[in-house]
C-alpha cells in the first residue's frame, strides 16, 4: 500500500473515529437491551442482577449466540407483543439484502435483523424528539430492508401535516416540507386519509408531490398512518431508490408496527411555533438546489458549518444533484448531508479544494480549475478522479460543481458522435473465419436491423445500382486481389426504396506471411454532399446564363441611350445665347437610368430647354424615358406653352407607356424678348445665376407626370439680363444618402457662385464638385445669355 501523506494519515484518524463513535453508539444501544433483558430474568428467575447476567452469559454461550442476540430473544418471548409478531417477517424479509451485500464484497453485519428492529424499538421510545426516532428507525429497521429515507408527519387539528422528523433527506429538501397546509395532495395526505396506507411503486408514476422527489423521482413509497388507541396521531412515509414491488403481508405488518412506534412520539409532539415559517437551513441554500438540479454536471450545494465559538470550521453538503459522481462510487445518500472534510477529507491535501470553497465563500469571487485531483477515502484506501472544477457563492451558499474526466469514455464518446455528424459506418471482415463486425451506424446507413447478418465485400455489388459494378470491381480487386487500401463511390439500394449516394473506404491487414487476414474500412454517406455538387453546378450554369443575359441587357440599355443621347453633343447656335448639356451615366451599368434632357431649336425660333427624369433603372426605363424625350420634341412644334406642353406629356406617361411615373422640368427661351417660360412637373426647380448670387426660381405647381389621367400645370415666367445663366439639372447632380435636399441644394448653390470664363467650364465644375452619392444618372442643361 502506498505510504499516506500527513494529510492522508490525518484523513485516516478522522475516518477511525467516526467509526469508533459509530460503534459506541451501537453498543450503548445493545446494552440497554441486554439490561431489559437482565431485569426480565430478575423477575422470572427470582435472582439477582449479577446472577442474572451470568445466566444470560451461560445461556447465550449455550446456544451459540451472541449475549444481545440471546437478550433480545429474551424479550420478544415476553414481550408478545407488535414487534414480536413481526421479527420473524422481518428477519425472513432482511435474509436476502443480506445475502446481496455478502456477494457484493461487505462484511455483513455482527447484529442479526431481530436485534437491530429491538434496538431500533429502544432508539425510538429512548429518544426526546421524532427526528431521533426518524434517525433510530432509518438506521436500525429500515435500511436492511433497501429503504433510504424515512419522513414522520405530524397531523395538525386543521388538517395540516408538520414534518416532525426525517432521516436520508437533505436539510434544504427537508425544510422545503417542513409544513402542508390542509388539503394540499401528497403521498402522506393519502396515507393519512387511506387507512390501510399507501404502497406506491413508483413515485413518477402517481404524479404525486412528496418530500425528496427530486432526490429519488423513480423510487417507491410507503406511507401508512401511525395511530394509538383508535386515534390517528399522524403519517409514517418510507422512501426506496428503485421502483418497490408488491410486498408480503409480514412486511406490512412490520411497517405498521413502526408506524405504530412513531405514534407513541407523536402523542406529545408539539409543532414549534411557525413551523412553516423557521427554516433550519439558509435560504439562499434551499432556492440553489432548484439551480444545481437543472445543471447537467455533478453538482454540490454547501453552507458553512461553525464550531462552538462562532468561526467557519467546514462546509455541510446540503444537497446533491442526481448527476452527482463520487469518486469512490459511494451513492449520494452518503455524502449528502456530510461535512464536507468528513465526506472528502483528502480536499484539505494538495489539491486545495477546501481552501478554494472557503477562499470563494469569503470573498464571493467565482474559482475555476481544470483537472483538479479529487480525492475520496474509502476504507483508509485513497480513491482519486481528474475533474474540472467550478466554485460560486450564492447569497450565503456554495454551488460546488465537478465534471470527472473518463479519458477513454471521453474519446469513445467523441468518436461516436464524428461518426455520426459525419455520417460514417465503420466494419471488420476476417477472410479466414467470414465473421464481419458493424457498428450501429453502418447498420443504419444500409437501412438494415441491427439483427440483421451484415454484407460481405464480395456482395457489395449486389446491394448497389447496376450501372455502379464497374467501380466496384475494382475496388474489388484492388483491395483483395492486389491486396492495397482502396475506395469506390456507388449509389447504394435499400432494402427500404431509399438509395444513398455512398463511398466505401478500406485497407487489407496482412500476417507475417504477407496472407490476407483481415479487410477493414468505412462507408460514409455522401448523399448530402453529391446532391449539394449537383445542385452547385446547376447554380453555377444558371448564374452564368442570368449573368450573361445581365450583360446582354445592360449592353442594350447602353446602347439605346447614347442613340438617344450621344456623349459628343452637337452644340446648339442661337445668337446671344450659349447653350451647353451635359450627361453622366451611372458607375454600375446595372444602374442605367431614365434621365435625359433636350435643346432644341423650333419652328417659331424658340428654343425648347428640357430635363426629365423616369422612375426606375435599367432597359424598362431606358425605354420609357425615349417615349417621353421624343414626345415632348412632338407636342413642341405645336407652339403651345410649358404648361400645355407637360399636360399633354402627363396624359402620354399615364396612358401609352404602361403606368410610368417622371418628374420634368420644361422650358421656352425668347431670343427676342430675352424671356424663359416654364412649368415643372414634381421636378426642382431651375437655378438662376446672376452675378455674385445664385438661387433657385419661384416654386410653380405641378405634379410628377403619369400619377393622374389628367393634371394641369402653373407657368412662371423669367426675365433674363445680359451674362445670367439658368442651369436645369436632375436630381443625381445633389442627391445624398445621408443629407436632406435642402442641404444638398444649397451646397450646389455655393458652387454655383463661381463664375468661371465660359458655360462648359462652368457645367465641369458643376459635375467636378458634386456631392451625390447615390450613383445615379445625372441631366444638366445650361444658358447663358450673351
Amino acid at each position: 500500500m502506498t505510504p499516506l501523506s500527513p494529510v492522508g494519515r490525518l484523513a485516516a484518524t478522522v475516518d477511525r473515529l467516526s467509526r469508533e463513535v459509530r460503534a459506541a453508539q451501537a453498543e450503548a444501544e445493545g446494552r440497554a437491551l441486554i439490561e431489559l433483558a437482565k431485569g426480565i430474568l430478575v423477575a422470572r428467575l427470582g435472582c439477582g442482577p449479577a446472577q442474572a447476567a451470568r445466566q444470560l452469559a451461560e445461556l447465550a454461550e449455550q446456544s451459540q449466540v451472541t449475549p444481545l442476540e440471546f437478550a433480545v430473544d429474551v424479550i420478544n418471548q415476553a414481550a408478545r407483543d407488535r414487534m414480536s409478531e413481526v421479527t420473524d417477517a422481518f428477519l425472513a424479509a432482511t435474509a436476502a439484502a443480506e445475502a446481496e451485500r455478502s456477494e457484493e464484497g461487505e462484511q455483513p453485519s455482527a447484529e442479526s435483523a431481530a436485534v437491530r428492529l429491538r434496538a431500533a424499538e429502544s432508539g425510538a421510545l429512548a429518544a426526546d424528539d421524532t427526528q431521533a426516532v426518524a434517525d433510530a428507525l432509518l438506521e436500525q429497521a429500515l435500511r436492511p430492508l433497501g429503504a433510504v429515507a424515512v419522513a414522520i408527519w405530524a397531523a395538525g387539528s386543521d388538517g395540516s401535516l408538520t414534518l416532525a422528523g426525517s432521516a436520508g433527506f437533505s436539510a434544504a429538501e427537508a425544510t422545503r416540507w417542513r409544513y402542508v397546509p390542509p388539503d394540499v395532495a401528497t403521498v402522506a395526505r393519502r396515507g393519512l386519509t387511506e387507512r390501510s396506507g399507501q404502497w406506491i411503486t413508483s413515485l413518477a408514476r402517481t404524479g404525486l408531490p412528496s418530500v425528496g422527489r427530486h432526490q429519488h423521482p423513480e423510487g417507491g413509497r410507503v406511507a401508512v398512518p401511525a395511530g394509538t388507541g383508535g386515534r390517528i396521531h399522524g403519517v409514517l412515509e418510507i422512501a426506496w431508490p428503485g421502483p418497490l414491488p408488491a410486498q408480503p403481508p409480514q412486511v406490512v405488518r412490520q411497517v405498521e408496527a413502526l408506524a405504530e412506534l412513531c405514534a407513541h412520539t407523536l402523542e406529545t409532539y408539539t409543532p414549534p411555533h411557525g413551523a412553516g415559517l423557521e427554516p433550519r437551513v439558509l435560504p439562499d441554500a434551499a432556492e440553489l438546489m432548484d439551480l444545481a438540479d437543472g445543471l447537467h454536471d455533478p453538482a454540490l450545494v454547501l453552507v458553512p458549518h461553525l464550531d462552538a465559538a462562532g468561526h467557519l470550521a467546514d462546509f455541510r453538503i446540503q444537497h446533491v444533484n442526481n448527476r452527482f459522481l463520487d469518486p469512490a462510487g459511494r451513492p449520494r445518500a452518503v455524502v449528502g448531508g456530510a461535512l464536507l472534510l468528513e465526506a472528502y477529507p483528502m480536499a484539505a491535501g494538495d489539491s486545495e479544494l477546501f481552501r478554494s470553497v472557503e477562499r470563494v465563500y469569503a470573498t464571493g469571487e467565482s474559482f475555476r480549475a481544470r483537472r483538479m485531483n479529487l480525492t475520496a477515502l474509502v476504507d483508509q484506501v485513497p480513491l482519486s478522479a481528474i475533474a474540472d472544477i467550478s466554485i460560486s457563492r450564492h447569497g450565503n451558499a456554495v454551488l460546488l460543481i465537478w465534471r470527472i474526466e473518463d479519458e477513454t469514455a471521453r474519446l469513445a464518446s467523441l468518436l461516436q458522435h464524428a461518426q455520426r455528424l459525419g455520417r460514417i459506418g465503420g466494419f471488420e471482415e476476417n477472410l479466414l473465419t467470414g465473421e464481419i463486425t458493424w457498428n450501429g451506424q453502418l447498420f443504419d446507413l444500409y437501412g438494415r436491423p441491427q439483427t440483421s447478418t451484415p454484407v460481405p465485400l464480395e456482395q457489395l455489388a449486389s446491394h448497389a445500382h447496376p450501372d455502379d459494378a464497374v467501380p466496384i470491381g475494382r475496388f474489388l480487386r484492388t483491395l483483395l486481389h492486389h491486396r492495397r487500401p482502396a475506395s469506390a463511390a456507388f449509389r447504394l439500394q435499400r432494402p427500404d426504396g431509399v438509395t444513398r449516394h455512398v463511398r466505401v473506404v478500406a485497407e487489407p491487414v496482412l500476417d507475417t506471411d504477407d496472407r490476407l487476414l483481415v479487410v477493414r474500412g468505412a462507408y460514409q454517406d455522401i448523399s448530402a454532399q453529391h446532391w449539394t455538387e449537383v445542385a452547385l453546378a446547376a447554380t453555377r450554369d444558371q448564374l452564368a446564363h442570368t449573368e450573361q443575359q445581365s450583360i446582354e441587357r445592360a449592353r442594350l440599355t447602353l446602347q439605346l441611350q447614347h442613340a438617344i443621347m450621344p456623349p459628343a453633343q452637337t452644340p446648339l447656335r442661337v445668337p446671344d445665347l450659349q447653350v451647353a448639356v451635359r450627361y453622366r451615366p451611372a458607375e454600375t451599368e446595372q444602374l442605367v437610368g431614365g434621365d435625359w434632357y433636350d435643346a432644341v431649336m423650333l419652328p417659331n425660333r424658340m428654343v425648347l430647354l428640357c430635363v426629365g427624369d423616369v422612375a426606375g433603372h435599367g432597359i424598362e426605363a431606358a425605354t420609357s424615358m425615349v417615349v417621353l424625350r421624343n414626345a415632348l420634341r412632338g407636342l413642341a412644334v405645336t407652339g403651345a406653352g410649358p404648361g400645355q406642353l407637360l399636360s399633354w406629356l402627363n396624359i402620354v406617361a399615364h396612358h401609352l407607356t404602361g403606368g410610368v411615373t417622371a418628374t420634368a422640368v420644361c422650358g421656352l427661351y425668347d431670343p427676342v424678348r430675352r424671356t424663359l417660360r416654364w412649368a415643372r412637373a414634381g421636378h426642382l426647380p431651375p437655378v438662376l445665376v446672376r452675378g455674385p448670387e445664385a438661387k433657385p426660381l419661384p416654386l410653380v405647381r405641378g405634379m410628377l407626370l403619369g400619377a393622374v389621367a389628367e393634371a394641369a400645370y402653373e407657368e412662371d415666367e423669367v426675365q433674363l439680363a445680359a451674362q445670367d445663366t439658368l442651369l436645369m439639372y436632375t436630381d443625381g447632380l445633389i442627391e445624398r444618402r445621408d443629407r436632406s435636399v435642402e442641404e444638398s441644394l444649397a451646397q450646389l448653390l455655393s458652387t454655383a457662385r463661381s463664375h468661371p470664363t465660359t458655360l462648359d467650364q462652368h457645367l465641369d465644375r458643376l459635375l467636378t464638385y458634386s456631392r451625390s452619392d447615390t450613383d445615379d444618372d445625372t441631366c444638366l442643361v445650361g444658358i447663358r445669355v450673351g
